[in-house]
């Protein structure tokens, strides 16, 4: 549409019942766009929740085992770290030693190696052991399909019912689609507006 007088423009959105947003306050002329203002913050919301729901983030679990651990609580802590290896978590392996046991750190990587092979299958040794003061630490981390079939299954049971958060975040949205927002940008003077299917850059 070009430059028009502020007055046009507005005349132009209530004529086609929409909103006129200024989009580039700093551009000389000012840019606006005709918009339904409401939908627009209520796609806002759902593409961020979207977003949110579908990042990756790195969690790190930790497994904490004695040098001579019996035969028994071994198996368990490990069924533990096969838990967090096949949702995808890292999991950091620390091994503590007590007194004379610091003088025999062959005994803490030989527990740790032994984990990581029995392991292998979920994933690899992402850090070496390492002698941390008192303590050896070892971090493990899910091969990337392990990783790859986590994700896919947490993204599968996200189409089931959905969590409250998301309840409260569309009854969000909505509402924001049906208010008229206070702080709707306003054109000054002279704009510049264009229209494309309903909405117009301005």
């Amino acid at each position: 549409m070009g430059i028009v007088p502020i007055e046009r423009a507005l005349q132009l959105a209530a004529d086609v019942d929409l909103d006129l947003v200024e989009v580039a306050p700093t551009a000389r002329p000012p840019v606006c766009k005709l918009m339904d203002f409401g939908k627009f913050k209520y796609e806002s919301a759902l593409k961020a929740r979207e977003a949110r729901r579908n990042q990756q983030q790195t969690i790190i679990k930790e497994m904490k085992l004695r040098p001579k651990i019996d035969i028994h609580d071994y198996e368990t802590k490990k069924g533990h770290v096969v838990r967090f290896l096949k949702a995808g978590d890292k999991v950091k392996v620390t091994i503590m030693f007590r007194g004379r046991e610091q003088s025999r750190p062959e005994l803490g990587h030989r527990l740790l190696r032994r984990l990581a092979e029995e392991v292998a299958e979920l994933g690899f040794v992402e850090a070496a052991a390492k002698q941390d003061g008192r303590n050896m630490i070892m971090v493990l981390a899910p091969h990337r399909a392990v990783k790859a079939a986590a994700t896919a299954a947490i993204a599968t049971k996200g189409t089931g019912p959905r969590e409250l958060t998301d309840v409260a975040e569309d009854h969000l949205a909505a509402d924001l689609a049906a208010q008229v927002p206070d702080d709707r940008p306003t054109a000054t003077a002279g704009v510049s507006v264009g229209a494309d299917h309903g909405a117009a850059e301005q």
